[in-house]
């Protein structure tokens, strides 16, 4: 008889990179509450991996200068191996989640952590994160500020650049 497969929990860290300030400024410059400005990441088999403009990064949970984060979502077990899990990030970033393709609005650090949270646990993050684009963007202020955040690229601190030869570089 088969050994079950081992699992390995599955979490989400949410960090606001406004600090409190998106739910303060919000409602005088979007004319609607923000809780905050969501950053996320996903944590499994012992480390965070994340995705900003460097492309595909990742470090021990909690290790980037953005500190602890402000909220963490169990997301559910995985029976995916680091070893397999590991294939698929290399893919990902060779395809899907290469540097270039990031974008504040549309391909940023939360569609990552979607992607990611599908294929390990079958599960979505929460849709307040990957709805708050277009809830700014559905603003006149948004629509406005889009040109110039467009513009931005957000690379994480204290991440390490996601590299297959070894796992991690």
């Amino acid at each position: 008889m088969a050994e079950p497969a081992a699992l390995h929990p599955v979490q989400l860290y949410v960090y606001d990179l406004s600090k409190g300030m998106a739910r303060r400024l919000s409602p005088v410059m979007l004319g609607k509450q923000l809780e905050g400005i969501w950053h996320t990441s996903i944590i499994v088999h012992k480390d965070e991996f994340f995705f900003d403009s460097g492309g595909i990064s990742s470090c021990a949970p909690g290790g980037t200068l953005l500190g602890p984060p402000d909220l963490v979502v169990d997301l559910g077990n995985t029976e995916v191996t680091e070893e397999l899990f590991l294939e698929y990030l290399s893919s990902l970033g060779e395809s899907m989640f290469r540097s270039e393709s990031y974008n504040i609005f549309e391909h940023n650090c939360n569609t990552f952590s979607n992607e990611v949270a599908q294929f390990l646990t079958g599960r979505k993050i929460p849709s307040y994160i990957t709805d708050l684009p277009s809830e700014v963007l559905a603003t006149p202020f948004g629509q406005a500020l889009r040109p110039l955040l467009d513009t931005i690229q957000i690379q994480t601190p204290g991440g390490n650049a996601f590299s297959r030869h070894n796992g991690q570089s």
